[in-house]
């Protein structure tokens, strides 16, 4: 999925909502806010722990009905080489699961049979802890929930996904692989991950920036900048979903790289 195209998409009916006056849409309270706490599970499987891998696939959310406190679940494919492309990769996958707490969600990370088995059998394996502080769309008809305020500073991460019409797919995919491939080395972008629930239909994105206004400068400049205009032209999607966190925890080695972060929480006043 390319980054952004359809929170993009979404600004845009907002801005002309707002300049209408009775449906601007107005920012979240404190009082409005959730305890819900989302965790992304990154994995490259070992060589030898590939069939193990595509095990986890096949049995999708359906291994983790037992998880306390768990809202959502899914189990997703990534790119070759973790990218964004239709090429799938063999042996990298992703899971991402929301938790209605964060003490359970930290259960999960740390005591869980599930993450436990996604180490031995990994040989990389990162896990983020994040709280969502804009939400926008829907994902398999189910809505997220702002847990915090908007970060005064600091990174920030994004979710889009989407799931793109059969008879529009093969435009679509005219314009992502030059978008997507200038997200990996666009400023400001600490990581980058394709994932899916299904090649060629129902993509997702996931990245983390060094700012808001990283991910605003690549979200409106170049094939991103195009894409996003063919999408709104050619009505690419039956549902989308943009989610933007704020990460409490990222740990663990991807693509090579390491990502330790252990983060205060800094709001907006």
């Amino acid at each position: 999925m390319t980054e952004l195209l359809a929170a993009t998409l979404t600004q845009r009916a907002l801005t002309r909502r707002a300049a209408s006056g009775p449906r601007a849409v107005e920012p979240v309270s404190p009082a409005a806010l959730s305890d819900e706490v989302a965790v992304l599970l990154l994995a490259d499987m070992a060589p030898e722990s590939v069939v193990w891998g595509w095990s986890r696939l096949v049995r999708g959310p359906r291994a983790l009905r037992s998880t306390p406190c768990l809202r959502f679940a899914k189990v997703l494919g990534s790119g070759y080489e973790g990218g964004f492309g239709l090429r799938p990769s063999k042996s990298r996958q992703g899971l991402f699961a929301i938790f209605s707490n964060e003490a359970a969600a930290d259960e999960f990370i740390h005591f869980s049979d599930v993450t436990a088995g996604y180490r031995q059998h990994s040989r990389e394996y990162c896990i983020l802890k994040m709280k969502a502080w804009s939400t926008r769309g829907s994902w398999d008809s189910i809505q997220f929930t702002p847990s915090t305020l908007m970060p005064s500073a600091g990174p920030i991460a994004t979710l889009t996904r989407a799931s793109i019409q059969l008879p529009k797919a093969t435009a679509f995919w005219r314009y992502a692989p030059a978008a997507q491939r200038s997200l990996e080395s666009a400023p400001g972008c600490q990581l980058a991950v394709g994932l899916g629930e299904a090649p060629f239909l129902r993509q997702a994105t996931f990245s983390v920036w060094d700012s808001v206004g990283a991910m605003d400068a690549y979200a409106r400049s170049g094939a991103h900048l195009e894409a996003i205009r063919a999408a709104h032209a050619n009505q690419f999607f039956s549902e989308s979903l943009f989610v933007r966190y704020l990460p409490l925890e990222i740990t663990g080695v991807w693509k090579g790289c390491r990502y330790p972060l252990a983060r205060t929480v800094n709001h907006a006043s």
